[in-house]
C-alpha cells in the first residue's frame, strides 16, 4: 500500500494501526530500513516476527515508540543518561538497550532482562506508532539473515506472503540501522554502530569506544540485534579488501580474474572513483556513489547487494571504507555480510 513519506493519509495509517492491534504483522519505512511490526505487548504477535523472518529466538527485538512517556512503560529503572539521550536524538537512529518492563514478553528480549527500544524519526513510522497505541517490536523486515531492505520491493523478495501489510513508503533515507547503546551496564557500551556516529555520542560519552563482537546464531542471545557474523548478507559470497587503496584495488583486480578464470560470475561493489577504475573487467560493477560521500554509500550498500544477488553472481567483492563518521557503520555491515572474509592487503 502506497504511502506519502512525509504526510501520510490518516485512513491509511488506521488501517495499519488496526492490523498490529490485531496482532498482525506491518511492514513499514523508518529512517534507518525497513521494519517488520507487531504489538510488543503480544507475545502471539511476536512470535509471528519470528516466523515470518525465520529469525532463531534467541535474536532479540528492538521496540519502537510514539512518546517518550512510553518509554517508563516499556523500560525499567531508566537512568538519566537515557533520559539525557533521548532528549538528544531522539526521535531518530539511537537505540538504547534498558532494564526490561515485565508487561514486555521476555520473547522480545530473547529472554533477557533487558530491552532495546527508540523512537523513530520517519513520519509513517511515527504516524503508526501513535496511532497503534501500542509499542511496536519491529526487526528489519527481511528474511534472517539477508541485507537489511531498504526498499518497499525488498520487502516484497524476502516477505511477499508472510506479512499483513506492507506500507510502501520509498527508499529509506539512511539505509543502515540504528545506533545500538547498551546502558545496562556500569559503563555504556556501542553495541552496534548505525546511523548516529559515535563521535556525536562521544559528546556525552567521552570514552567511548566500539569493539566489534561476533555472535555465533547458536550462542546464547546476545544484548541487540546485528551482532551475529553472519547478519546483512547477501546470496552471493562476500569477500571484503582491506589496506592501502591502490594494493585493495590491485586485489580486488586479481580476485576478479582468478574467479572469472574459474568461471565465476564476479560483482563489484564500489565507490564511483573504485567502480571506474575497475570497469575494464567485465565483471558486475554497482556504483555507490563518491568514496566522500558516506552518506549516499549508507543509502545504497543494502540495494546494492541486492542488485548483484538477483544479477546471479556468485562472488561479491568490495573494499572497506574508512572507520569514521558512518564509516564505522557501513565497514560493520560489510563486515558481516562477508561473514568475517576480510582481506588485508596492507599498508
Amino acid at each position: 500500500m502506497l504511502v506519502d513519506p512525509l504526510t501520510p493519509a490518516p485512513h491509511t495509517i488506521a488501517l495499519a494501526a488496526a492490523t498490529l492491534r490485531r496482532g498482525g504483522l506491518v511492514a513499514f519505512p523508518t529512517e534507518t530500513v525497513y521494519g517488520l511490526g507487531a504489538n510488543a505487548l503480544d507475545a502471539a504477535a511476536v512470535a509471528r516476527i519470528f516466523h515470518a523472518k525465520g529469525r532463531p529466538a534467541n535474536d532479540p527485538l528492538i521496540v519502537h515508540i510514539a512518546t517518550i512517556e512510553q518509554l517508563d512503560q516499556v523500560a525499567a529503572d531508566v537512568p538519566a543518561l537515557a533520559r539525557t539521550l533521548a532528549a538528544a536524538f531522539w526521535p531518530g537512529p539511537l537505540t538504547l538497550v534498558l532494564r526490561r518492563q515485565p508487561i514486555v514478553p521476555a520473547s522480545v528480549s530473547a529472554g533477557r532482562a533487558s530491552l532495546a527500544v527508540r523512537m523513530p524519526a520517519h513520519a509513517v513510522a511515527r504516524a503508526l506508532c501513535a496511532a497503534a497505541g501500542v509499542p511496536i517490536a519491529a526487526p528489519s523486515a527481511n528474511m534472517f539473515t539477508r541485507p537489511s531492505p531498504t526498499q518497499a520491493t525488498h520487502v516484497l523478495e524476502d516477505l511477499d506472503g508472510r506479512i499483513d501489510l506492507l506500507l510502501d513508503g520509498g527508499p529509506t533515507p539512511i539505509g543502515l540501522e540504528s545506533t545500538v547503546l547498551d546502558l545496562t551496564q556500569p559503563q555504556p557500551q556501542l553495541l552496534r554502530p548505525g546511523g548516529v556516529p559515535i563521535e556525536a555520542l562521544r559528546h556525552f560519552m567521552p570514552e567511548l569506544t566500539f569493539e566489534q563482537r561476533y555472535v555465533d546464531v547458536q550462542d546464547a542471545a546476545p544484548a541487540s540485534p546485528g551482532m551475529l557474523l553472519k547478519h546483512y548478507s547477501p546470496r552471493a559470497e562476500l569477500q571484503l579488501f582491506a589496506g592501502a587503496p591502490e594494493h585493495a584495488l590491485a586485489g580486488m583486480r586479481a580476485a576478479t580474474q582468478a574467479a572469472q578464470a574459474a568461471g565465476r560470475r564476479v560483482g563489484i561493489l564500489a565507490p564511483d572513483e573504485d567502480a571506474a577504475r575497475l570497469a575494464d573487467l567485465g565483471a558486475q560493477v554497482v556504483p555507490l556513489g563518491p568514496r566522500a560521500d558516506l552518506a549516499q554509500i549508507g543509502r545504497l550498500i543494502f540495494a546494492g547487494m541486492r542488485q548483484l544477488d538477483r544479477q546471479g553472481v556468485e562472488l561479491i567483492l568490495a573494499r572497506g571504507v574508512e572507520r569514521s563518521g558512518l564509516g564505522l557503520a557501513i565497514w560493520d555491515r560489510l563486515v558481516r555480510a562477508a561473514e568475517g572474509r576480510v582481506i588485508d592487503v596492507g599498508e
